[in-house]
């Protein structure tokens, strides 16, 4: 990347932190004037074109590239559009070019362990240093993409790519990968959703930590204490704020003070605005709201979106009506989860660099939180782990998939681990594998799809506290539909219907997707013997 680049993107970041602490919100600065942000470089022909629906999905034109300045477009756009004869889909291609999506040829001549490991290549992008007006964060070492709309790196998809890398023995690529978040954690301040500008409100949930550690499964803890400052860096940027809370000012950014003084983490978004690449679902789902409650609705969307569930029930106050959605007044069992995981790391990169204090401190925050999961987020009467509406001092009465969190990251006591066990087995498990949620909504986090990464957690959750044949059970299923699927079409996908497994998977804002990097990667996981992860 440029010193150009980086300076706006430095720029930027420190905007967004200055803007949602208690202290007063920063004026844009001249470090962020000429980032490239369709949505404001454009002026109205953003918002005209997303809503005329000249592409049929709206990340398109947010991948688009301007054939010469911004600016000039947006004002030849003024100039004409109220000409009789104007064409906005032409006015847009003659000034636009559009993403391009490498052909993914349809093999089923090999077998699909053999069909993953080639297929690495296709879903492979070059480091890349450009100066072209792109919404692109260019990353200085290779990357994998999932596939299809995903044309950049997504943060969270990476973990479980990653752990196919490790089973194909791509350690080289595995490096490069965390070298790239390492990086924008450097530049950034933290990983962004995706390498993309419009993603620079949020964050995903939070995997680096798991990265370091499968690194240091591939290589050595010595090795893998290099990224000791990211990881360290990262988890301030989840913790942000946390110095300004009270009972007067319970939450900040991503993280919530309870009334006893526990310390957990929410999903949350810098920005209060339709998302970019899906402005038009946004803005049509908040007409009709004043202005404050469409800021709220868009601010719990992207949370939801960092949540990487968008979108579920999960979320939702009226599980029949998307516009109740709420995320930002959950504090998520997977989230905190995930939390404990990188106080741990921290404890032990710490411990690998002899530095005693430091080690000694995350311990005791990784037990902290340790004690408020099993003390907060259990249902005793369920028998499961589920979400804390910090809000309303309550546990979520909905069971998601995200209740295996604390088994894979063995936080749950034996009697818990056995019963979330029984949970699962009788509520969850289907034909095709385990299903995300019971609720069927329409929405594509939601019955009847099942997702390669919450397969990994739930089949490896239940190894950890050996539950071996239900483990195993739900492993058979998962790799029976891939292979199936595989062989009537050729194809991995982004997910699978698991209820009926003739059917394709539905639901969410765009269609279907193949490719598929974390389903690769869970697949070359599940059918490797002690893999990395």
């Amino acid at each position: 990347m440029t010193t150009l680049k980086s300076l706006k993107i430095a720029g930027l970041v420190v905007l967004l932190f200055f803007s949602c602490t208690p202290q007063k919100q920063t004026e844009a600065t001249d470090e962020t004037a000429d980032f490239y942000e369709p949505w404001e470089s454009l002026g109205p022909l953003f918002h005209d074109v997303q809503m005329a629906g000249v592409f049929p999905d709206s990340k398109t034109f947010v991948d688009c590239t301007p054939k010469s300045y911004p600016a000039t477009i947006a004002s030849d756009y003024l100039a004409r559009k109220d000409d009789p004869d104007f064409d906005l889909k032409a006015f847009v291609s003659a000034n636009f070019i559009p993403p391009s999506e490498p052909e993914i040829v349809a093999s089923r001549e090999e077998s699909l362990k053999m069909h993953l490991e080639n297929h690495w290549k296709n879903l492979t992008r070059k480091a890349s240093e450009s100066d072209e007006i792109s919404t692109l964060i260019p990353l200085p070492g290779e990357y994998v993409v999932p596939g299809g709309r995903f044309r950049e790196i997504y943060y969270w998809d990476s973990y479980f790519t990653l752990i196919g890398l490790g089973a194909s023995g791509r350690t080289d690529l595995v490096e490069a990968m965390v070298d790239n978040f390492a990086y924008l954690i450097d530049t950034v301040g933290f990983i962004p959703n995706g390498n993309r500008t419009y993603y620079l409100g949020r964050s995903q949930p939070p995997f680096f930590a798991s990265m370091v550690n499968l690194y240091a499964q591939l290589t050595s803890v010595e090795e893998a204490t290099i990224y000791l400052p990211a990881v360290q860096k990262e988890y301030d940027f989840w913790m942000q704020g946390s110095e300004y809370l009270s009972s007067d000012l319970p939450a900040v950014n991503r993280v919530v003070r309870l009334s006893d003084g526990t310390m957990l983490n929410r999903y949350w978004d810098f920005l209060d605005f339709p998302r970019p690449e899906s402005h038009k679902e946004d803005y049509e789902l908040a007409e009709g709201l004043s202005d404050q409650e469409q800021k709220k609705l868009y601010r719990n969307l992207r949370a939801g979106a960092e949540s990487g569930w968008d979108y579920s029930t999960r979320w939702f106050q009226d599980k029949a009506d998307f516009g109740s959605i709420r995320t930002t007044d959950m504090l998520p069992v997977d989230l905190n989860s995930l939390m404990f995981a990188v106080e741990t790391t921290l404890a032990n990169l710490y411990a690998a660099d002899g530095k005693v204090q430091q080690s000694d401190f995350y311990s005791a925050q990784a037990d902290q939180r340790k004690a408020a999961i099993q003390r907060l987020f259990w249902d005793a009467d369920k028998g499961a782990f589920t979400d804390y509406i910090w809000t309303e001092n309550r546990l979520s009465d909905q069971l998601t998939l995200a209740g295996a969190y604390p088994l894979y990251f063995i936080l749950a006591s034996a009697q818990q681990a056995d019963a979330q066990a029984r949970v699962l087995e009788s509520d969850f498990l289907l034909p095709g594998g385990v299903v995300t949620t019971t609720i069927e909504s329409g929405q594509q986090w939601d019955y009847p799809n099942g997702w390669a990464p919450l397969q990994w957690m739930t089949i490896k959750g239940l190894e950890h506290y050996d539950k071996m044949d239900l483990a195993t059970e739900i492993k058979t299923r998962w790799l029976r539909v891939n292979d199936k699927v595989y062989q009537n079409t050729g194809k991995m996908m982004e997910k699978y219907n698991v209820a009926d497994t003739t059917l394709i998977a539905g639901g969410g804002e765009y269609p279907t997707q193949d490719g598929f990097g974390w389903s690769n990667g869970v697949a070359l996981g599940l059918m490797s013997d002690n893999v990395a992860y």
